[in-house]
């Protein structure tokens, strides 16, 4: 197991084997328990809501064996230079008055140089302005880096794990498990709140999920905001025509997040719209509270938001802000 640089949470003590424990339990156990863990620490029936945009798009150097927009694969992805700032306002906006109440910017760089931090910061001011809560992910950063974007009054920053330290080799080679840990210790040390996750159904065992777990309950703090995607296939890319994941398996890595890490907002992120409803309302069950919102996740698809709108009306979900209600449109 790779030695993390970001500081470990010695109070939480998650091991593989406590881990493996939780995944094992019976379905219905391990639903109980994630919705007790959940009540517990957050209202029954309330998620959070996201819009992301990638605002610079293609042309990225990693090798990342799930990305489109890798510029090793031949997806068909038509590379974009930065996003100009009011059309990022623009679509902000739009998010805005749709509901949403952070906004994520997503840019294909392995590492941001600083005259892209100058850019962004103003992208992220321009953001903040609408009253937004702003939230971004660059690729790796060093210290001086996110101490500027924590001095720009940028809330979240998202860098991801991906899967455990063990599989991570197959999928990507181009930046160590020691990079990422060091991007979120420079991350934490700025101050600012930590989104961090992985992706499932890439090909990985059942103990790569509970090490990917691991990994993220013992970070100290844990990460506020912790996305749990399942693979989107795109062709071109070396994951297409992976065997999808077990859907109640799906469920199971939703459910061990939430009583892994009883704080953070466990995001049901890409992949949705290959769920079925029943299956995104299992993952509400075990503990997911939070979504993005809108027709498309940086490339990808994202269910439409009529459907999103309709969905929750049939489950009883409130979409909150802070815990306040707010309205979907």
């Amino acid at each position: 197991m790779a030695k993390p640089s970001a500081e470990r949470n010695p109070g939480t003590a998650w091991t593989l084997d406590r881990a493996r424990a939780l995944f094992q339990q019976p379905f219905n156990d391990l639903l109980f328990d994630a919705q007790t863990v959940h009540r517990r620490h957050f209202p029954a029936n309330q998620v959070q809501i996201s819009t992301l945009l990638s605002i610079k798009t293609g042309g990225c150097p990693e090798d990342c064996k799930y990305c489109p927009q890798s510029i090793r694969y031949d997806t068909g992805l038509e590379k974009q230079a930065l996003m100009p700032v009011e059309e990022v306002v623009e679509a902000a906006r739009a998010a805005r008055a749709r509901g949403a109440t952070r906004f994520c910017m997503g840019a294909a760089w392995r590492r941001p140089k600083d005259r892209d931090i100058d850019a962004v910061i103003e992208r992220v001011a321009a953001v903040r302005d609408l009253g937004m809560e702003t939230c971004l992910t660059l690729g790796m950063l060093t210290r001086e880096q996110a101490d500027r974007l924590a001095g720009s009054g940028l809330d979240y920053y998202n860098h991801n794990l991906d899967t455990s330290p063990e599989y991570y080799s197959e999928v990507i080679t181009t930046r160590s498990y020691e990079d990422r840990l060091e991007t979120l210790a420079n991350v934490q040390q700025a101050g600012m709140k930590v989104c961090c996750g992985g992706i499932v159904g890439m090909g990985e065992k059942r103990d790569d999920r509970v090490g990917l777990l691991v990994q993220l309950a013992n970070l100290s703090p844990q990460p506020q905001s912790v996305p749990i995607n399942q693979l989107v296939q795109v062709k071109g890319t070396p994951l297409d025509g992976s065997d999808p994941l077990d859907p109640l398996e799906f469920v199971r890595t939703i459910a061990a997040a939430r009583i892994m890490m009883p704080k953070s907002v466990v995001r049901l992120s890409a992949g949705r719209t290959d769920m079925t409803d029943e299956l995104q309302a299992l993952c509400f069950f075990a503990g997911a509270n939070s979504i993005f919102y809108g027709d498309k996740l940086l490339t990808t698809d994202n269910p439409e938001a009529q459907h999103d709108r309709q969905l929750f009306e049939r489950l009883g979900l409130a979409a909150t802000a802070d815990g306040d209600p707010v309205q979907l449109a």
